[in-house]
This record gives C-alpha cells, sequence and structure tokens, in this order.
C-alpha cells in the first residue's frame, strides 16, 4: 500500500512557503510513534484534539454570557471554529501548514473553565502558584486527557507551543511560536472582539453607535465588514513583514492600535459592565463554593481526580476537576450540594 502521508509531505515541500512549518520537520512527540498511513503528523494532532472530550465540553462553556437561552450567543465551542476558519484563512493566504494551524486553533482553549474568564479568575486566585487558561490547555492535552497508551494525546511539540503562547494581544512571540502559532495568537483576538460586539448588541448590552467611532471607521460599521478589514490586513502587513527578512505575524500600527482600542472598550463596557458583573459575582460564588467543599471533602473527588490530588496536591486535583466542568455541570454539582434533593 502506498504511504500517503509520505506523499502528502512531498505535496507540502512543494505547495507551502519556505518559512512554513512543513510536518517532515516537526520535532517530533514526547513519545515516538510510527508514522501514520495517511496522514501527517499536525493531521493526527487535529484529529486527536476534535475527538476529545475537552473539546467536546466546550459546546456548554461560556463565552462571555453566561448560559444564555439564546441559541445564537458564542460558546467556547463556537468561539474556537471562528478562530480556525479565520487562522486558517490567514495560514492559507499566507502559504503557511494549515494543518497545524487548525490543531493549534481546535485545541487552544480547551483548558478553559466553567463561566468564562471568571471561572479562570476564581482559580487563579486561589490555586497555589496561579492557574491560566493557556497553561491549563497544554496541561488538558498532556495529562488529563487518556490515550491509547495512557494519559495525554502525546501531541507534536509544535502545536503544544502553539496552544501555550496563543494568549496576549501585545506580547512579543518566544522563540518556541511558529508562525502558524503567531496566526491562531492574532486570529483568536480577531474572533472573540468582534463576536463578542455582536452577541452585546444582540443582548441590548451595546448599541453601535456606543461604540467609539474612531475605532469603527478603521475597521469598519459592520461585523463582517471588521474582520474582512483585520484579515486582510493581517495577510498584507505580515507579508511585508516577511518579504523584508522578519519572520513575524502582525497587524499594521493603525490596524493594531484600533484593534487594541476596541478591545479597551470592551473591556470597560461589556467584560466589565453591570451586567456581565451581576452575573460574575454569582458565577464567583458558585466556583469559590465548590473549590472550597473538595478542598475539605477532597475523598469525595472523583477517583481520576482523586488521584490527582494525592499525588500532586488537593489544590490540583480540585482545580483539574473544576477546571473540566461545563457550566451546566458546575451548576448541577452546586445545586445537589447546596439545595435540598426535594427541592430538585
Amino acid at each position: 500500500m502506498t504511504i500517503i502521508s509520505e506523499r502528502l509531505q512531498l505535496l507540502e515541500e512543494k505547495s507551502l512557503a519556505p518559512y512554513a512549518m512543513k510536518s517532515a520537520q516537526s520535532k517530533g512527540r514526547e513519545v515516538p510513534e510510527e508514522p501514520d498511513i495517511i496522514r501527517t503528523c499536525f493531521m493526527r494532532d487535529r484529529d486527536r484534539i476534535i475527538h476529545s472530550k475537552s473539546f467536546r465540553r466546550l459546546k456548554h462553556k461560556t463565552q462571555v454570557y453566561i448560559s444564555p437561552e439564546n441559541d445564537h450567543y458564542r460558546t467556547r465551542l463556537t468561539h474556537t471554529l471562528e478562530v480556525s476558519q479565520i487562522s486558517r484563512t490567514v495560514g492559507k493566504a499566507l502559504g503557511l501548514n494549515t494543518d497545524l494551524i487548525e490543531a493549534i486553533a481546535l485545541g487552544h482553549d480547551v483548558g478553559h473553565t466553567p463561566f468564562s474568564h471568571t471561572g479562570e479568575e476564581v482559580l487563579n486566585r486561589l490555586l497555589p502558584g496561579g492557574f491560566r487558561h493557556n497553561e491549563n490547555s497544554v496541561r488538558v492535552l498532556t495529562h488529563l486527557e487518556q490515550g491509547k497508551k495512557g494519559p495525554g494525546l502525546n501531541l507534536c511539540k509544535e502545536t503544544l507551543a502553539g496552544i501555550l503562547n496563543h494568549s496576549g494581544l501585545e506580547k512579543e512571540d518566544s522563540g518556541y511560536n511558529t508562525l502558524e502559532g503567531q496566526v491562531v495568537r492574532y486570529a483568536d483576538k480577531i474572533a472573540y472582539i468582534q463576536h463578542d460586539i455582536d452577541d452585546s448588541i444582540r443582548a441590548g448590552v451595546l448599541q453601535l453607535a456606543d461604540i467609539p467611532q474612531e475605532y469603527l471607521k478603521v475597521l469598519g460599521e459592520g461585523h463582517s465588514e471588521r474582520i474582512s478589514t483585520l484579515v486582510q490586513d493581517l495577510v498584507q502587513n505580515s507579508s511585508k513583514n516577511i518579504s523584508n527578512g522578519l519572520y513575524k505575524i502582525s497587524l499594521s500600527p493603525a490596524i493594531n492600535e484600533a484593534l487594541i482600542g476596541l478591545r479597551k472598550f470592551m473591556f470597560e463596557t461589556v467584560y466589565l459592565g453591570p451586567l456581565c458583573s451581576a452575573e460574575r459575582e454569582r458565577a464567583v460564588y458558585v466556583v469559590e463554593f465548590l473549590f472550597n467543599y473538595y478542598v475539605q471533602n477532597y475523598e469525595k473527588l472523583p477517583s481520576f481526580y482523586l488521584k490527582i490530588a494525592e499525588n500532586e496536591g488537593i489544590e490540583r486535583g480540585v482545580t483539574d476537576y473544576i477546571s473540566g466542568m461545563t457550566d451546566n455541570y458546575c451548576t448541577t454539582i452546586f445545586k445537589e450540594l447546596v439545595i435540598p434533593r426535594s427541592y430538585i
């Protein structure tokens, strides 16, 4: 039988840009594996992530609005799909490896907590050493998910590096982040800022007229127009960087300034605004209660997390359990522990 994966590697050499990360050039996995007959290593990473339990749980994890009844609001899953689409579009235009890009994009948020960044903030305060969702995404994929041969999905180092370094808008990428990883980092910001505006307008929290005109004049009035502006600029400016010998994915100064300004506006008006703040207080109470309850009664953790608590510390085991919860499951467990069963 012809080994199709070898043919795909040769195709990458011919079709991708010289600066793209080819699967044949990967630094490999923590535990070496035999090559797949059909798929390249980055294709296998993508498939392992998309078939994981942590990926499926994203459908019931909050993006901004906690457990919304309207089906049109984004969740972590739909956000992840939007990031994947935007980053693949940019990657394709730049001649990068879209299989690696897709793997990074699909896995970048699997370590997110229930109740959006509120859950992350609570666990960051309570867990010794802190909690950051990008680091937890790597932990989920390397320790908590169970592969065929034990803990972890044994992903390629480039995929894990891209997931670890996806956070932050203004930071410089580490030398370990490929151009593909850098694309996902920008696509994440492009996606969430624009779709959070869309959801906020739908929720009646925001009106288009509320958004500072200085940003709309640069990026565009409509949702799709702003995304198109950002994507086109990211491709054009990154192409300019690369042609000048600077292997860096970035927006042009004017567009980047508008995006940062829009992000700051969203934090002040929406993310830290009165509606989200009221929901945040409730979410903080629930997560704090569950954390303290299980720290004091860690023997009631499910057996998988109990073993982590015994081997790595109680707080670590409790954090792994809570961070993997969906909003719905977190609320259900809280009700079972607090409300008399006759009322449930």
